[in-house]
């Protein structure tokens, strides 16, 4: 299984999420979860990280989390390093208390998103049916943010950061008024759950589950360049969806600069026969310069069932003379 991926670089905002080990409770009582956010808060010291949401749910949490320095990595392993240590240390055990790899969205620097991945971290415990779903239930959850943004503000851990959820939705000031308003929303976004969320809601919430980042596709282009080593960047591990987008979008870089080479129009790729000979090397030069499977090159060169392109390499590198042999000197070395 591919490994979860970390993209790291200054002012980085993501959606962090961290399972217990064989997804046991990583809190037994209220006094765990007291002392996890006391060591979360330590851990914002260390690193600089503002914390913009947060709920503590029973054997997993969810942060809203910017980092001024590129130090995710470094941040959650000391957080939970730590917390592992005072959790194991109480309760007289041993062992790992967290599963090996937790789950970092990238998420856009934009109030839209910001907004978004806030009310979704929110309305974790509806979700989880551990408090009603009706309007002003959820303030009543004490181990989430939520009930944090109705506070005034010097009663808030000063770590938690709320200017920029709000702006998100459109509140520049951080009064009662916007307390107020904060509290309408999401009562009505806990309406909203007792039946399908909207179309909208619903897609952005699948990229928030599932996806590798959340944003629109300048942000998506942004996270690409990182992967290619143009950005500011620490990457300690893959992940099946960046890297297919990433692997992508360099062949297609490469498909750029060949057609000419071995006289493909792209416009006219479809009418060309499934086994023209420029075809066939092409597939071949994409296997052996890109990681792109087999199914993209024969849909993207309307080649048919992907047995042609494992047929293609087979014919090019035994090919000495002949046509393919002449298109294949025009490539690269």
């Amino acid at each position: 299984m591919a490994r979860k991926l970390r993209i790291e670089y200054p002012g980085a905002v993501y959606h962090v999420i961290s399972r217990g080990n064989r997804q046991e409770s990583i809190y037994r009582d209220d006094r765990d979860r007291e002392v996890f956010l006391k060591t979360l808060g330590e851990a914002c010291k260390k690193t600089g990280w503002r914390v913009h949401s947060f709920v503590l749910m029973g054997n997993h949490f969810h942060l809203l989390l910017e980092t001024p320095e590129a130090n995710l990595s470094d941040g959650m392993k000391w957080l939970q390093g730590t917390y592992t240590q005072r959790f194991n240390s109480r309760h007289r055990v041993w062992g790992h208390l967290f599963q090996g790899r937790y789950k970092a969205l990238n998420v856009a620097d934009d109030g839209q998103y910001f907004q978004a991945v806030s009310t979704y971290i929110h309305l974790n415990p509806i979700r989880a049916k551990l408090v009603k779903c009706e309007a002003g239930a959820l303030k009543k959850f004490r181990w989430s943010s939520y009930p944090e943004y109705l506070k005034l503000p010097r009663k808030r851990p000063a770590w938690l950061e709320t200017r920029r959820v709000l702006g998100g939705l459109g509140i520049g000031q951080d009064n009662a008024l916007a307390r107020r308003g904060i509290e309408s929303w999401t009562d009505s976004r806990v309406v909203e759950c007792s039946a399908e969320p909207p179309a909208e809601m619903a897609a952005i919430w699948r990229n928030i589950r599932r996806g590798w980042y959340l944003g629109d596709s300048s942000f998506k282009e942004t996270l690409l360049d990182c992967l290619e080593g143009r950005g500011r960047i620490k990457r300690d591990s893959n992940d099946g969806d960046a890297v297919r987008a990433h692997d992508e979008r360099a062949a297609e870089s490469l498909l750029a600069s060949t057609w000419k080479l071995l006289g493909i129009d792209p416009a006219k790729l479809a009418g060309m026969p499934k086994g023209a000979p420029a075809k066939v090397v092409l597939a071949w030069w994409l296997r052996k310069q890109t990681t792109v499977s087999r199914q993209w090159i024969a849909e993207r060169l309307n080649m048919g069932h992907p047995t042609r392109v494992t047929a293609s390499v087979t014919a090019v590198n035994q090919a000495k003379k002949g046509v393919l042999a002449t298109l294949r000197r025009k490539l690269p070395k």
